[in-house]
């Protein structure tokens, strides 16, 4: 099972190292693109480094990661839109780098590059306090609720994380333009979070309990 697991993770990280590089440089027009090989940099790096972690020490962990079949209508609506967004994103900034639309100065990219990094720690310190995490919406055999550290802060730490990650990708690409278009992740995963919520509070035990310890989802004293 780890040399299969061991293809399919690396399967996915190249493919995804291929796509993404072609929905940036492919609408810049160029590799020449400063802003776009940072971020290339930034996205795969550490999640090269955290693939071999995991791998190492918590192989089951990598193979739910890598699940990413979401059996929730509502939650794959959700999933199809977030990729929409990627996409437009993605090609927006290289258009933005090619035809110098708002164009953001690189130490704006530069300390986007640190809050990405820095999210990227709360995203592997999430991971490492929450075994159970998945990429869809599920309840797991012998799963309990987590309260402690990071989840005794907010309930959805890793989606904490991945709002600091999404929202600061598109100013490392320095585009002010596909800034904008991320601003949707907000909204979308608030409906996810509404229905992720639901399902656990019906079939994970003791997560109502948690609910009323833990008030704030995503937001320390605001939401």
């Amino acid at each position: 099972m780890t040399k299969k697991l061991l293809t399919q993770a690396l399967a996915k990280f190249f493919l995804g190292v291929l796509l993404v590089g072609l929905l940036v440089f492919l609408p810049a027009g160029t590799l020449h693109y400063p802003q776009g090989w940072l971020f290339m940099g930034i996205l795969f790096i550490p999640m090269f480094l955290a693939g071999l972690v995991m791998m190492a020490k918590n192989p089951a962990l990598l193979k739910r990661r890598l699940d990413a079949k979401e059996s929730h209508a509502e939650q794959d609506r959700l999933v199809k839109l977030s990729g929409l967004m990627f996409l437009a994103g993605f090609i927006l900034a290289g258009l933005t780098f090619r035809f110098d639309w708002f164009v953001l100065p690189m130490d704006v990219s530069l300390g986007a590059a640190v809050i990405f990094l820095l999210a990227y720690g709360l995203y592997a310190e999430a991971l490492r306090e929450n075994t159970w995490l998945s990429r869809t919406i599920q309840v797991q055999e012998n799963q309990t609720v987590v309260d402690t550290g990071l989840y005794g802060i907010v309930r959805h730490p890793m989606y904490s994380a991945t709002l600091l990650l999404f929202l600061s990708m598109p100013l490392v690409l320095g585009s002010l333009p596909s800034f904008v278009i991320f601003l949707v992740y907000p909204a979308l995963i608030a409906g996810r979070l509404k229905h992720e919520e639901t399902v656990l509070e019906q079939e994970l035990a003791g997560y109502a309990a948690y609910k009323t310890k833990v008030k704030y989802r995503l937001i320390p004293f605001l939401w």
